[in-house]
């Protein structure tokens, strides 16, 4: 199939959707489409904001993908565009620690969902979903870590292919998922349900319904995270007030 094809396949569904797809900002990387008001990468960080949990957790069509224990105490999710410096920065110098202290631990169950912003996040968020399952959260940390390879205005169908295809993906089953009109529309949906939920930028997280806004560091989301995990435990000023009356 030839990018020409791909091109028309996607003006069909996901990328022909300009009130649901729009184009990512212009600064940080270069090829990146302009910024919309609507919205935005990095965000600034509004006051905090609390969706109920039971709406938060209705999965969208493509289903959720997660990592961490089922029954773990605090739920993250984090809303995401794969062309998103912010989201690349967070993931290279936040989400490794926290991977490691909260998720690994069975502390945090931490789900990704797609926000694309762009056509070329788009594009890229299809083929991570045709790519095996397996492979999902290690296919979107690869198109973030390499995103000058592969963003650009133009959707670069031979180096979206060349990252999901050290997979086993093979062309012909890539060309086929790619063009589908169902998961375009699915993937629709799913930018669609973040919206309604207050998501207008990427990152954009959620944790056990806070929503919070922007590339978090790994101190941020500890003072979110951790009286979640000891809602027992006063906090620092009141503990201080209480030792001294003793």
């Amino acid at each position: 199939m030839t990018t020409l094809f791909m091109r028309r396949a996607f003006a069909a569904g996901v990328i022909g959707l300009s009130s649901v797809v729009l184009t990512a900002c212009g600064g940080g990387l270069s090829g990146l489409m302009s910024q919309t008001p609507q919205e935005a990468e990095a965000p600034p960080a509004p006051a905090v904001v609390t969706v109920k949990i039971e709406e938060l957790m209705v999965a969208g069509p493509l289903g959720d993908k997660t990592l961490g224990k089922a029954t773990a105490p605090v739920t993250v999710i984090e809303y995401a565009s794969l062309t998103c410096p912010v989201c690349s920065a967070y993931h290279k110098t936040t989400f490794p620690a926290f991977k490691k202290a909260y998720i690994d631990t069975g502390k945090v169950r931490y789900i990704w969902r797609e926000f694309p912003i762009g056509r070329a996040s788009a594009a890229a968020a299809i083929a991570v979903r045709c790519a095996p399952e397996k492979s999902y959260y290690k296919l979107n940390e690869k198109f973030l870590a390499n995103q000058p390879a592969w963003v650009a205005q133009e959707i670069k169908t031979e180096e979206i292919y060349n990252i999901v295809k050290e997979t086993g993906l093979k062309r012909a089953a890539f060309d086929a998922c790619y063009a589908n009109q169902k998961i375009n529309d699915d993937l629709v949906a799913v930018k669609q349900r973040g919206r309604a939920l207050g998501v207008n930028g990427t990152p954009t997280f959620f944790i056990n319904g806070q929503r919070l806004r922007g590339g978090l560091s790994l101190e941020e989301m500890a003072k979110v995270v951790d009286p979640l995990l000891n809602p027992a435990a006063p906090a620092p000023q009141q503990a201080q007030a209480q030792a001294g009356r003793v």
